[in-house]
């Protein structure tokens, strides 16, 4: 095991570097610490002025197949492009407790995968007399944070950056389409054998599924996210694979075509893990990313944990 730094919530709601990371539960290289070395500071505090946000932002940018996006949802969600960077915090879901713990690092730079402001497009206008909406764009104009959406960007890498992620805290990169990686060939195993699988490497308390357990599955078809029935049925169709792993579902679309199909006499099982779950080893790609093409900057991974619990 190496040792790194975690983040974790006290009981009064703010969060705290405290706890360690087991790099079996980790994506790739791992996670790096979330501050330099006594010796070195000076030298990562001059690194870490040499670039702004839209430095950052357009080298990512340049990375991805075809360059520039448009009519993108990846922009900026606070702060502003000519912003000095401080260090950076990556996550799925730039939460408050998150914003908390970029604020008490002095990092000034978060990168989520996922809205800041409950909507898919962030749009606000809707929520200009909210509360929560208010209390959250305070917190980040007082502490003068900038928030990036890298949803669409990370999906047009090649292989997709989220997929590549997931893969591989699953280790299941052997086992991945050469061309599509999300369709999989996995060992022959007992649908049970696979939802523990998924359960354990990544975290997960449950799961819902259909499908009889004890049913033999080999063919696989992987969607992390929330990509939409339709898709997922067309999927399904094109596919035919012996079970559906994907983040999450409208109940009444994938989940009724998948028992419909069912009844009719087809083997395919549906296996729902929870869009974060699905998603969030995705997001440690950009901390490596960072890692690697940003060497000295202050950078930390801070999951973002599930918003719902289980009973």
């Amino acid at each position: 095991m190496i040792q790194e730094e975690d983040i974790t919530p006290h009981s009064d709601g703010v969060t705290r570097r405290r706890f360690i990371y087991n790099m079996s539960a980790a994506v790739g290289a791992g996670l790096v610490m979330a501050s330099p070395v006594a010796g070195h500071a000076a030298n990562f505090m001059k690194l870490n002025a040499d670039y702004t946000v839209q430095q950052i932002i357009d080298l990512f940018i340049k990375d991805v197949p075809g360059g520039a996006i448009k009519d993108t949802i990846d922009t900026l969600k606070a702060g502003n492009p000519d912003m000095k960077v401080t260090g950076i915090v990556t996550t799925m879901f730039p939460t408050i407790p998150i914003i908390r713990n970029a604020a008490d690092l002095g990092y000034n730079f978060i990168i989520a995968h996922e809205p800041t402001f409950y909507n898919h497009t962030d749009d606000t206008q809707w929520l200009q007399d909210d509360d929560v909406y208010q209390y959250k764009e305070m917190l980040l104009n007082d502490n003068k944070i900038a928030i990036w959406r890298n949803h669409d960007y990370i999906h047009h890498l090649v292989p997709d950056g989220v997929t590549a992620g997931v893969l591989a805290q699953l280790e299941w990169q052997k086992y991945a389409d050469k061309t599509t990686p999300n369709v999989l060939t996995l060992q022959p195993s007992y649908l049970k054998e696979v939802i523990t699988h998924l359960k354990v490497k990544l975290n997960i308390e449950k799961v819902r599924y259909i499908g009889d357990p004890n049913q033999v599955v080999k063919h696989a078809l992987f969607i992390p996210g929330a990509a939409g029935g339709r898709m997922q049925i067309e999927a399904i169709s094109k596919n035919k694979p012996d079970v559906l792993i994907v983040g999450e579902i409208s109940e009444w679309e994938t989940a009724e075509y998948v028992r419909d199909a069912r009844a009719k006499g087809d083997r395919i099982c549906l296996i729902v893990l929870g869009h974060i779950a699905s998603e969030e080893p995705g997001s440690t790609f950009m901390l490596n990313w960072v890692k690697q093409k940003l060497p000295g900057m202050r950078v930390t991974h801070i999951p973002c944990g599930n918003s719902l619990s289980f009973m």
